[in-house]
């Protein structure tokens, strides 16, 4: 990448639409854009003041592309720290593609997958992982991971960081000016309030990183999936949830073969709904694959619904010990998985024989039964809500810091080791110029999160999954 060339692409969806934006940046933003745009007051660009917009046209050799809005922001005061110029114009994909490549012909370069984004942080507009947020923001499908990326993208996490990090190296900074005074034996750093701001920072530290478990589903959604035998309703219940047709549904046992999957959002959490092939003994090859990868499915899944019918409970006594051997075995296999327990079709119940259920079922101990009907969509309000009671969303509650980024989550694990070496050395009493290696690197490992330590390699990786034109 050259810092100083001028770059431009399209800002917002490739494809007809009412408008377009299409992103200049660099030095020569302004003075480019001057050459072809023609004011409708006759105002040059460059005399205009920042943060303002402009009617006019593009025109090329008395050719008039198209009528523009055109917004200019002047650096240092601007998103990627440059002087940049947004053109709207009409959603043409004809006209959109006309005016990038003019200018691509008179010094404009197209511009790299997240390349505004990344020179914002090359120019000191954000750190990286607010740059990292702003791709988080673009992908949220929900309200949840809408609100902690702009969470990380207002600053939280990286102020978080920040502050821990200046508080270690300003104890660094003294424990290296020790060295300095090795033979006069001084201490310029209060080791009580170092190991207190340790402990500190232990204590933020893990905090940040159990905080993952819940940032990275918010983030990537809950994958649930929905087992039982064949014929007991699993593909009804998929489409109840989901509120339309998106499975078949027939009479005929074994009619789902492959799993079917789709999203949805409750209370603002994004949970992955799986349908699968029923678990029996079959000899049909086609439904024995089904059934394997339905295994495979339930070690994905974050959650297991276990479907069964009313109809099975006809002979309770011995249904109710069949039921509870099946759980046993899932239970043992995936102990780290809830599992709920779904009674289905108690619509074909009488009253009489769903108290007689109910007080059955009530009897068993350790398990927790959900009664439902998939066909008349009772229970299934219910059910959603017992789904968000196995998302912790207290912290995103309460606003606090929830880490979603695998990177995060690795240097922040990388930095606690560090820190708690730190400890072990002061408790051991080791010499300075040891203690001082292990502040450094839990001083790195902070650094790597906010970018003042990176890589071009790092850099290259993370904008790569940028899209074009942020």
């Amino acid at each position: 990448m050259i810092p100083n060339d001028t770059i431009i692409a399209l800002a917002t969806p490739s494809g007809a639409g009412a408008i377009a934006v299409i992103r200049i940046s660099g030095s020569n933003a302004i003075a480019l854009t001057d050459d072809y745009f023609k004011s409708v007051r006759g105002k040059k660009l460059i005399n205009q003041k920042t943060h303002t917009i402009h009617l006019g046209h593009i025109i090329e050799d008395k050719r008039v592309m198209d009528e523009v809005l055109l917004s200019l922001f002047k650096g240092p005061h601007s998103y990627t720290g440059e002087d940049v110029v947004e053109i709207s114009c009409h959603g043409s994909p004809y006209i959109q593609q006309q005016i990038i490549q003019l200018f691509l012909r008179n010094g404009c370069r197209m511009a790299e997958a997240g390349e505004f984004t990344l020179r914002a942080f090359l120019n000191g507009k954000m750190d990286l992982s607010q740059a990292e947020a702003v791709a988080d923001l673009i992908s949220s499908e929900n309200e949840a991971s809408h609100q902690i990326a702009m969470q990380q993208m207002r600053g939280g996490f990286s102020n978080e960081i920040k502050l821990l990090r200046d508080e270690l190296l300003n104890f660094a900074s003294l424990i290296e000016l020790e060295l300095d005074f090795a033979e006069e034996d001084v201490e310029f750093a209060d080791r009580t309030k170092f190991k207190e701001l340790l402990d500190r920072i232990e204590e933020v530290l893990k905090r940040l990183i159990d905080s993952f478990a819940v940032g990275n589903v918010i983030k990537n959604g809950i994958p649930v999936a929905i087992v039982g035998e064949p014929n007991v309703g699993k593909s009804t219940l998929l489409n109840a949830l989901l509120n339309e047709e998106k499975a078949i549904v027939s009479d005929i046992a074994g009619t789902t073969r492959d799993a079917i999957e789709d999203e949805m959002t409750i209370g603002g959490i994004g949970f992955r709904f799986i349908d699968t092939a029923g678990i029996r003994e079959t000899e049909d090859v086609v439904e024995g694959i089904g059934i394997r990868k339905t295994f495979e499915k339930i070690s994905q899944a974050q959650v297991v619904l276990f479907l069964h019918s009313a109809e099975e409970f006809k002979n309770a006594e011995i249904n109710l010990r069949s039921l509870q051997t099946e759980v046993g075995k899932i239970a043992t296999k995936h102990p780290e998985k809830p599992l709920v327990i779904l009674v289905n079709k108690i619509d074909i119940l009488s009253h009489k024989e769903r108290e007689a259920l109910e007080q059955l079922l009530s009897n068993v101990e350790g398990t927790t039964f959900e009664l439902i009907s998939a066909k008349t969509k009772e229970g299934v309000d219910a059910l959603k809500n017992h789904l968000l009671n196995f998302v912790n969303t207290g912290a995103l509650r309460n606003n606090e810091t929830i880490v979603t980024n695998t990177r995060h989550y690795d240097a922040l694990l990388k930095a606690l080791e560090e820190v708690r070496k730190v400890q072990f050395g002061m408790d051991d009493a080791i010499p300075g110029d040891l203690l001082a290696i292990d502040i450094r690197q839990a001083l790195y490992h902070f650094g790597e999160i906010t970018g003042e330590i990176s890589s071009d390699d790092l850099l290259g990786n993370i904008f790569a999954n940028f899209c074009i034109g942020k």
